[in-house]
């Protein structure tokens, strides 16, 4: 005999499909669904469905976006670039508001034991952006672990020929979080007393 109704196993099943969300959780959500009136489910059913029509990557920085290019892109200073692994922490970045500069998004970190190599990421795209000239400072603000660190040296060891800044994030962020969750004061010290590489 099946645990769920059809219905309510295939929506648990679709929620466990997210990161971090086991069967336990996917049924509290199936359940908190259930007991929406039609018109709340009707509402979060149009949010997913708006995001995946209407957010796409900027087509500068690779950031999300609603536009071609993002208001960080068109607005800021484009003299700094912070380099970070993914949007997510772009967000994390701008909720301290200190960060004045613009982003650069890789969609991922250098990592051979997962067959990620320096072509599989926007690498090319940042050399390029510094090429166009006006940058002085490119900030790694890579996960502080063995791939971001790869990742950080990797484009270090490109951009200096260019006659370009290039600084890390200072080790305020302990090895192997992840910048999504660190803290706001952590992230802001590490911003603060970045290095150079």
């Amino acid at each position: 005999m099946e645990i769920f109704i059809e219905p309510i196993g295939k929506l648990v099943n679709e929620f466990s499909k997210l990161p971090g969300v086991g069967k336990k959780t996917a049924q509290r959500y199936a359940y908190k669904i259930i007991d929406m009136t039609e018109a709340e489910a009707r509402a979060f059913a149009d949010a997913i469905v708006g995001v995946k029509r209407k957010v796409k990557y900027c087509k500068v920085c690779g950031n999300f976006t609603e536009e071609e290019v993002c208001g960080v892109c068109r607005v800021r200073d484009k003299s700094v670039i912070c380099v970070v692994k993914e949007p997510k922490d772009v967000a994390a970045i701008e909720k301290l508001r200190e960060f004045k500069g613009v982003y650069h998004v890789l969609h991922g970190v250098i990592d051979p034991l997962s067959g990620i190599g320096p072509n599989d990421i926007r690498i090319r795209e940042l050399l390029a952006r510094i090429q166009e000239g006006d940058v002085k400072e490119v900030i790694v603000a890579t996960n502080p672990d063995v791939s971001g660190d790869a990742t950080a040296m990797y484009i270090a060891k490109l951009v200096k020929p260019l006659d370009v800044t290039v600084t890390r994030l200072a080790h305020g962020i302990p090895i192997g979080s992840e910048i999504e969750y660190t803290d706001d004061i952590t992230l802001a010290r590490a911003f603060v007393e970045r290095n150079k590489i």
